[in-house]
Protein backbone atom coordinates (compact mmCIF):
# COMPACT_ATOMS: atom_id res chain seq x y z
CA UNK A 1 0.00 0.00 0.00
CA UNK A 2 1.50 3.25 -1.12
CA UNK A 3 2.40 5.82 1.91
CA UNK A 4 -0.23 9.12 1.74
CA UNK A 5 0.99 12.24 0.78
CA UNK A 6 1.63 14.80 3.66
CA UNK A 7 1.33 13.23 6.50
CA UNK A 8 1.01 9.02 6.74
CA UNK A 9 -2.19 7.24 7.73
CA UNK A 10 -0.35 6.68 11.51
CA UNK A 11 0.87 10.36 11.30
CA UNK A 12 -2.39 11.90 11.22
CA UNK A 13 -4.05 9.55 13.43
CA UNK A 14 -1.56 10.53 16.00
CA UNK A 15 -2.81 14.28 15.16
CA UNK A 16 -6.41 13.48 15.70
CA UNK A 17 -6.41 11.01 18.77
CA UNK A 18 -4.38 14.35 20.61
CA UNK A 19 -6.64 16.43 19.83
CA UNK A 20 -9.98 14.45 20.71
CA UNK A 21 -8.38 13.53 23.55
CA UNK A 22 -7.98 16.88 25.20
CA UNK A 23 -11.21 17.42 23.96
CA UNK A 24 -12.34 14.33 26.13
CA UNK A 25 -10.43 15.09 28.80
CA UNK A 26 -11.45 18.39 29.61
CA UNK A 27 -15.00 17.66 29.27
CA UNK A 28 -15.06 14.96 31.84
CA UNK A 29 -13.11 16.92 34.24
CA UNK A 30 -15.60 19.88 33.54
CA UNK A 31 -18.32 17.66 34.06
CA UNK A 32 -17.56 15.09 36.64
CA UNK A 33 -17.83 15.52 40.65
CA UNK A 34 -14.08 16.78 40.36
CA UNK A 35 -12.17 13.39 42.34
CA UNK A 36 -9.18 14.44 40.87
CA UNK A 37 -5.56 13.22 41.94
CA UNK A 38 -2.81 16.53 42.19
CA UNK A 39 -0.25 15.53 39.50
CA UNK A 40 3.00 18.23 40.97
CA UNK A 41 5.20 18.94 38.54
CA UNK A 42 8.98 18.64 38.93
CA UNK A 43 11.83 21.27 38.63
CA UNK A 44 13.87 20.22 35.93
CA UNK A 45 11.44 17.81 34.54
CA UNK A 46 11.84 19.70 30.97
CA UNK A 47 15.61 18.91 30.62
CA UNK A 48 17.13 16.97 27.81
CA UNK A 49 19.14 14.48 29.95
CA UNK A 50 20.48 11.07 29.06
CA UNK A 51 18.23 8.57 29.91
CA UNK A 52 20.70 5.26 28.91
CA UNK A 53 22.32 3.43 31.45
CA UNK A 54 26.24 4.11 30.52
CA UNK A 55 27.93 6.60 29.12
CA UNK A 56 29.94 5.85 25.79
CA UNK A 57 33.59 4.51 26.34
CA UNK A 58 35.82 4.64 23.50
CA UNK A 59 36.91 1.17 22.73
CA UNK A 60 37.04 -1.88 20.35
CA UNK A 61 33.70 -4.23 20.67
CA UNK A 62 33.43 -6.85 18.69
CA UNK A 63 36.28 -6.59 17.06
CA UNK A 64 35.07 -3.05 15.76
CA UNK A 65 37.22 0.07 16.77
CA UNK A 66 34.81 3.02 17.87
CA UNK A 67 37.35 5.92 18.69
CA UNK A 68 34.21 8.88 18.85
CA UNK A 69 30.26 8.91 18.67
CA UNK A 70 31.02 9.86 15.46
CA UNK A 71 32.43 5.74 14.58
CA UNK A 72 28.93 4.83 16.61
CA UNK A 73 26.66 7.06 14.41
CA UNK A 74 28.15 5.86 11.16
CA UNK A 75 28.40 2.51 11.94
CA UNK A 76 24.84 2.64 12.83
CA UNK A 77 24.05 4.50 9.25
CA UNK A 78 25.85 1.80 7.52
CA UNK A 79 24.54 -1.14 9.08
CA UNK A 80 20.81 1.19 8.68
CA UNK A 81 21.41 1.66 5.20
CA UNK A 82 22.61 -1.93 4.59
CA UNK A 83 19.83 -3.95 6.67
CA UNK A 84 17.45 -2.17 4.16
CA UNK A 85 18.64 -3.51 0.78
CA UNK A 86 17.40 -6.67 2.73
CA UNK A 87 14.35 -8.10 1.14
CA UNK A 88 12.42 -11.62 1.55
CA UNK A 89 9.45 -13.64 0.50
CA UNK A 90 6.20 -13.08 2.27
CA UNK A 91 2.59 -13.94 1.52
CA UNK A 92 0.02 -11.43 2.23
CA UNK A 93 -3.91 -12.51 2.15
CA UNK A 94 -2.77 -15.66 -0.34
CA UNK A 95 -0.63 -13.28 -2.76
CA UNK A 96 2.96 -13.53 -3.06
CA UNK A 97 4.86 -10.04 -1.62
CA UNK A 98 8.17 -8.88 -1.44
CA UNK A 99 8.80 -6.62 1.02
CA UNK A 100 11.63 -5.79 3.62
CA UNK A 101 13.54 -8.70 5.53
CA UNK A 102 13.27 -7.25 9.14
CA UNK A 103 9.99 -6.35 9.68
CA UNK A 104 8.93 -4.69 12.86
CA UNK A 105 5.91 -4.43 14.98
CA UNK A 106 4.11 -0.92 16.32
CA UNK A 107 2.44 0.12 19.39
CA UNK A 108 0.99 3.14 20.52
CA UNK A 109 0.03 4.47 24.30
CA UNK A 110 -1.25 7.28 26.04
CA UNK A 111 -0.02 8.14 29.22
CA UNK A 112 -0.42 10.62 32.17
CA UNK A 113 -3.70 12.41 30.88
CA UNK A 114 -4.06 15.55 32.66
CA UNK A 115 -6.11 18.74 32.72
CA UNK A 116 -5.32 21.70 34.98
CA UNK A 117 -2.54 19.18 36.31
CA UNK A 118 -4.54 16.76 37.32
CA UNK A 119 -5.45 13.21 36.85
CA UNK A 120 -9.17 11.71 36.13
CA UNK A 121 -9.85 7.97 37.43
CA UNK A 122 -12.80 8.08 34.56
CA UNK A 123 -10.71 9.01 31.38
CA UNK A 124 -7.95 7.33 32.52
CA UNK A 125 -10.17 3.53 32.43
CA UNK A 126 -11.38 4.64 29.55
CA UNK A 127 -8.74 5.57 27.48
CA UNK A 128 -6.97 1.73 27.01
CA UNK A 129 -10.19 1.48 25.53
CA UNK A 130 -10.70 3.49 23.01
CA UNK A 131 -7.15 3.47 21.55
CA UNK A 132 -7.52 -0.64 21.12
CA UNK A 133 -10.71 0.63 18.86
CA UNK A 134 -8.71 3.00 17.15
CA UNK A 135 -5.43 2.30 16.55
CA UNK A 136 -4.27 -1.25 14.88
CA UNK A 137 -0.73 -1.50 14.84
CA UNK A 138 1.04 -2.76 11.18
CA UNK A 139 4.14 -4.38 10.13
CA UNK A 140 6.86 -1.59 8.99
CA UNK A 141 10.31 -1.16 8.04
CA UNK A 142 12.79 -0.49 10.96
CA UNK A 143 12.27 3.57 11.60
CA UNK A 144 11.74 5.81 9.79
CA UNK A 145 9.81 4.18 7.74
CA UNK A 146 6.61 4.41 6.15
CA UNK A 147 5.95 1.15 4.65
CA UNK A 148 6.73 -2.59 4.74
CA UNK A 149 7.62 -2.55 1.09
CA UNK A 150 10.19 -0.57 0.15
CA UNK A 151 8.90 0.67 -3.16
CA UNK A 152 6.74 3.11 -1.18
CA UNK A 153 8.68 3.46 1.99
CA UNK A 154 9.22 7.41 1.76
CA UNK A 155 7.44 10.36 2.94
CA UNK A 156 5.78 13.26 0.92
CA UNK A 157 6.08 16.02 3.84
CA UNK A 158 9.79 16.97 3.16
CA UNK A 159 10.59 20.56 2.93
CA UNK A 160 8.03 22.35 -0.01
CA UNK A 161 5.97 19.06 -0.17
CA UNK A 162 9.57 17.28 -1.37
CA UNK A 163 9.81 13.65 -1.16
CA UNK A 164 11.82 11.73 1.55
CA UNK A 165 13.30 8.52 0.80
CA UNK A 166 13.43 6.47 3.97
CA UNK A 167 15.47 3.86 2.53
CA UNK A 168 18.54 5.35 4.08
CA UNK A 169 19.28 6.93 7.23
CA UNK A 170 20.41 10.29 7.28
CA UNK A 171 21.16 11.07 11.34
CA UNK A 172 24.56 12.75 11.92
CA UNK A 173 26.51 12.69 15.25
CA UNK A 174 25.12 16.44 16.40
CA UNK A 175 21.45 14.45 16.05
CA UNK A 176 22.83 12.44 18.96
CA UNK A 177 22.42 13.76 22.56
CA UNK A 178 23.95 10.15 23.86
CA UNK A 179 25.11 6.97 22.92
CA UNK A 180 26.71 3.60 24.02
CA UNK A 181 28.06 0.19 22.83
CA UNK A 182 28.17 -3.13 24.29
CA UNK A 183 29.88 -6.49 23.02
CA UNK A 184 27.36 -8.98 23.46
CA UNK A 185 30.17 -11.66 23.15
CA UNK A 186 28.57 -13.89 20.38
CA UNK A 187 29.33 -11.83 17.25
CA UNK A 188 27.39 -9.18 17.83
CA UNK A 189 27.13 -5.44 19.24
CA UNK A 190 24.40 -3.62 20.23
CA UNK A 191 24.34 0.33 19.75
CA UNK A 192 21.95 2.53 21.63
CA UNK A 193 21.25 5.68 20.56
CA UNK A 194 19.50 8.96 22.37
CA UNK A 195 18.65 11.68 19.74
CA UNK A 196 18.30 15.03 20.80
CA UNK A 197 14.94 16.55 21.80
CA UNK A 198 13.27 18.39 19.58
CA UNK A 199 10.00 20.78 19.56
CA UNK A 200 7.21 20.01 16.68
CA UNK A 201 9.65 17.36 14.73
CA UNK A 202 9.81 17.39 11.36
CA UNK A 203 10.37 13.97 9.01
CA UNK A 204 14.06 14.14 7.98
CA UNK A 205 14.80 17.64 9.11
CA UNK A 206 15.96 17.50 12.68
CA UNK A 207 17.31 14.67 15.20
CA UNK A 208 14.07 12.92 16.37
CA UNK A 209 12.73 13.60 12.78
CA UNK A 210 15.94 11.69 11.17
CA UNK A 211 15.38 8.66 14.06
CA UNK A 212 11.92 7.75 14.07
CA UNK A 213 8.13 8.04 12.78
CA UNK A 214 7.62 11.36 13.99
CA UNK A 215 4.28 13.67 13.52
CA UNK A 216 5.77 16.28 11.36
CA UNK A 217 3.36 19.36 11.08
CA UNK A 218 0.47 18.61 12.70
CA UNK A 219 -0.97 22.24 12.86
CA UNK A 220 -3.10 22.28 9.78
CA UNK A 221 -5.06 18.98 11.70
CA UNK A 222 -5.44 20.81 14.82
CA UNK A 223 -6.46 24.07 13.38
CA UNK A 224 -9.11 22.27 11.60
CA UNK A 225 -11.55 21.15 14.83
CA UNK A 226 -13.79 23.62 14.86
CA UNK A 227 -14.19 23.43 18.22
CA UNK A 228 -11.23 23.96 19.23
CA UNK A 229 -9.68 27.56 19.50
CA UNK A 230 -7.59 29.38 22.00
CA UNK A 231 -8.08 32.47 24.15
CA UNK A 232 -4.66 33.70 23.92
CA UNK A 233 -2.10 33.55 20.97
CA UNK A 234 -2.02 31.20 18.16
CA UNK A 235 -1.70 27.79 17.85
CA UNK A 236 2.13 27.90 17.76
CA UNK A 237 2.53 29.50 21.24
CA UNK A 238 -0.37 26.84 22.72
CA UNK A 239 0.38 23.44 21.38
CA UNK A 240 3.43 22.15 22.11
CA UNK A 241 4.46 18.83 20.76
CA UNK A 242 8.11 17.81 22.40
CA UNK A 243 10.02 14.42 21.49
CA UNK A 244 12.39 13.71 24.23
CA UNK A 245 13.66 10.99 26.16
CA UNK A 246 13.26 8.33 23.12
CA UNK A 247 15.54 5.50 22.39
CA UNK A 248 16.68 3.29 19.74
CA UNK A 249 18.53 -0.19 20.53
CA UNK A 250 20.18 -2.23 17.94
CA UNK A 251 21.84 -5.75 17.83
CA UNK A 252 24.18 -5.84 14.78
CA UNK A 253 25.91 -8.88 13.73
CA UNK A 254 29.59 -7.35 12.85
CA UNK A 255 30.38 -10.09 10.30
CA UNK A 256 27.95 -8.73 7.92
CA UNK A 257 26.50 -5.25 9.63
CA UNK A 258 23.08 -6.72 9.57
CA UNK A 259 21.18 -5.56 11.67
CA UNK A 260 19.25 -8.82 13.78
CA UNK A 261 17.63 -7.26 16.64
CA UNK A 262 15.87 -3.71 17.44
CA UNK A 263 13.71 -1.65 19.66
CA UNK A 264 12.74 2.08 19.28
CA UNK A 265 11.13 3.66 22.20
CA UNK A 266 9.58 7.22 20.83
CA UNK A 267 8.35 9.47 23.86
CA UNK A 268 5.82 12.91 23.21
CA UNK A 269 4.81 15.17 25.38
CA UNK A 270 1.94 17.48 24.00
CA UNK A 271 0.81 20.35 26.31
CA UNK A 272 -2.02 22.61 25.45
CA UNK A 273 -2.33 25.95 27.00
CA UNK A 274 -5.34 28.54 26.95
CA UNK A 275 -7.92 25.98 25.60
CA UNK A 276 -11.26 27.05 24.77
CA UNK A 277 -14.05 23.78 23.82
CA UNK A 278 -17.53 25.04 23.47
CA UNK A 279 -18.05 26.58 26.61
CA UNK A 280 -15.06 26.13 28.48
CA UNK A 281 -12.52 28.49 28.36
CA UNK A 282 -8.71 28.76 29.26
CA UNK A 283 -7.82 25.22 29.86
CA UNK A 284 -4.79 23.18 29.98
CA UNK A 285 -3.76 19.94 29.30
CA UNK A 286 -1.25 17.32 28.51
CA UNK A 287 -0.37 13.94 27.92
CA UNK A 288 2.25 11.79 26.94
CA UNK A 289 2.69 9.35 23.74
CA UNK A 290 5.13 6.20 23.84
CA UNK A 291 4.96 4.61 20.45
CA UNK A 292 7.32 1.78 20.04
CA UNK A 293 8.70 -0.33 17.60
CA UNK A 294 10.04 -4.01 17.35
CA UNK A 295 12.15 -5.79 15.52
CA UNK A 296 11.46 -8.56 14.23
CA UNK A 297 8.13 -8.59 14.33
CA UNK A 298 6.45 -11.47 15.52
CA UNK A 299 4.56 -14.50 13.29
CA UNK A 300 1.69 -13.65 15.73
CA UNK A 301 1.83 -10.21 14.78
CA UNK A 302 2.05 -10.33 10.99
CA UNK A 303 -0.37 -12.71 10.51
CA UNK A 304 -2.46 -11.21 13.10
CA UNK A 305 -2.81 -7.36 11.43
CA UNK A 306 -2.33 -8.04 7.69
CA UNK A 307 -3.00 -11.65 7.62
CA UNK A 308 1.15 -12.10 6.29
CA UNK A 309 3.03 -15.12 6.64
CA UNK A 310 7.12 -15.62 6.06
CA UNK A 311 7.92 -17.86 2.59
Amino acid sequence: MKAKTKLDSFNKFLSIVCVITFIALICVIAFTDGKQAEQPVEEGNNADVSVLDAEFEPGTYGGVTFNSVDDVVAYYVEAFNYTKTLTAPYTENGEAKTYYKLLADENLEVQNLLVEGKSNDMINKLVPGIMGSLFSGAPKGIPVAANRDPVYDYREDGPNGSQIDQKESHLTADDVLACNVKDNGDGTITISIQPKGVVLSMADQDAQGRFFNVLGDISGTVNQISVLSFSQGSIDDNFVVNYQGGTGVVKINTATKEIVEADYTMKVHIDVQHANVAVLKDKRASLDIVYTNHAPASDEFLLETRNITKG
